[in-house]
């Protein structure tokens, strides 16, 4: 127990800041790798997609679905490079 009958947990929780942003996204997926974002600050959907050695991986015939960033390539953006 902590001061005042508190446990550890709650001092903790005490302590957390709220929140101070939740983010809205939606992702549909369209057809095979192919998904279209809607994200906050962007009028224009991002779409998403395989290339290269991605595509490879998951037998993905490029003629198919034509080349397109994958939600790994902007996750690695996103954290800056």
């Amino acid at each position: 127990m902590g001061p005042a009958g508190t446990t550890a947990a709650t001092e903790k929780e005490s302590r957390v800041s709220e929140v101070a942003y939740t983010s809205k996204v939606s992702v549909v997926r369209d057809q095979g790798p192919r998904r279209t974002a809607r994200l906050p600050g962007r009028e224009e959907p991002v779409t998403f997609g395989v290339h290269g050695a991605v595509a490879a991986h998951y037998g993905v015939a490029q003629a198919d679905h034509p080349p397109d960033a994958t939600t790994i390539d902007y996750l690695v953006a996103a954290a800056g490079g």
